[in-house]
């Protein structure tokens, strides 16, 4: 029985919602990165250098998305092929994606390490890390190979290695970081609140990539026929590039929590670091309730401190005043 042609609402209408979508993400990662190169000038040289490369790459991601659309809808408008094939430029889909996400999802994980100070969850999100990549280099390849959109069931096996491994990093991400910094919880009210900040932040960010790439999965096993996946698909780079940016941005709104402060605004503590050993300076008043100190090394705050990566660098220190009885008073007699 003769089948009709391809309904072309079902092939190239989700990937230009995708591509509309990527380019709202790429506007909000612009101004997330104008953001972070205007507060944290004092970073270290290598997480510029990252977050850099990830503005050179999801710029030629987005360049690529354009031209793909543009293939199909333009180019070859109204020509028998088009809809027969995945625009040329396709293929370096999965490949940014991967190149993208991989090394932020090693980023966090040695962010964990530094929290934890144990390897084993590192090394498993480094695992699956790892084998997304893999799939991902393995989708890409295949891709170029089949090139028709008849044929795309055919790369169900390597999207799923990539898109479960990924998923499975980004659900180890979320889950490790909230139940290390639940453990480093205090008691103390003030300290508790950022901490429940920081975790309430790392589950919507973990939460959002890791439902695209599940979504995506879905959409591309239980319609394997369409290009419905790719609304997710397309989107999904910005997306992780987006949520390392917020952590990090996120730092200013930490270090100026009120939980910081007393509340007439006044520093209730100074927040110090002078490299890998661990001290606390001054505090002031002498009675200042609900001080802490903060485990750092590079990130320059206001005032000229030094405070930690407060996204993924907390440790949370009690401090208890110690009081000492007066010497009695000498008598006039």
């Amino acid at each position: 029985m003769a089948t009709g042609p391809p309904d072309v609402r079902l092939l190239f209408g989700p990937m230009l919602l995708g591509v509309f979508l990527n380019m709202i993400l790429y506007g909000i990662l612009i101004v997330q990165m104008l953001s972070y190169f205007k507060m944290y000038r004092n970073d270290s040289l290598y997480m510029k250098l990252f977050v850099g490369y990830l503005l050179v790459v999801e710029t030629a991601n987005t360049a690529l998305d354009m031209h793909i659309m543009y293939e199909p809808l333009i180019l070859n408008f109204g020509l028998p092929d088009t809809i027969k094939r995945f625009p040329t430029l396709f293929v370096t889909e999965p490949l940014i994606i991967v190149l993208v996400s991989t090394p932020i999802q090693l980023f966090f994980a040695w962010r964990i390490y530094k929290v934890t100070r144990s390897y084993w969850v590192p090394a498993v999100i480094f695992l699956f890390s790892i084998t997304a990549l893999a799939g991902g280099v393995w989708t890409t390849a295949k891709l170029g190979i089949i090139q028709l959109f008849s044929r795309k069931p055919e790369l169900h096996t390597p999207a799923l290695l990539w898109f479960l491994s990924a998923s499975v990093a980004d659900i180890c991400i979320t889950v490790a970081l909230v139940v290390s910094l639940t453990r480093r919880k205090t008691g103390f009210e003030r300290t508790d609140s950022v901490i429940d900040k920081i975790i309430r932040m790392s589950v919507q960010t973990g939460a959002v990539t890791a439902f695209f790439a599940v979504a995506d999965v879905i959409f591309f096993m239980a319609l394997p026929r369409t290009a419905l996946n790719f609304i997710w698909d397309l989107a999904l780079s910005k997306l992780y590039s987006n949520c390392l940016l917020s952590t990090l941005n996120a730092r200013e709104t930490l270090v100026n929590h009120p939980s910081l402060g007393s509340s007439n605004g006044n520093v209730n503590c100074n927040i110090s670091a002078s490299g890998p050993r661990r001290h606390t300076e001054s505090f002031m008043p002498p009675r200042a309730p609900n001080c802490y100190e903060l485990d750092t090394h590079v990130v320059k705050a206001r005032e000229g401190s030094l405070v930690d990566d407060l996204e993924y660098g907390v440790t949370v220190t009690k401090v208890v005043e110690q009081l000492e009885e007066p010497a009695p008073k000498r008598s006039q007699w």
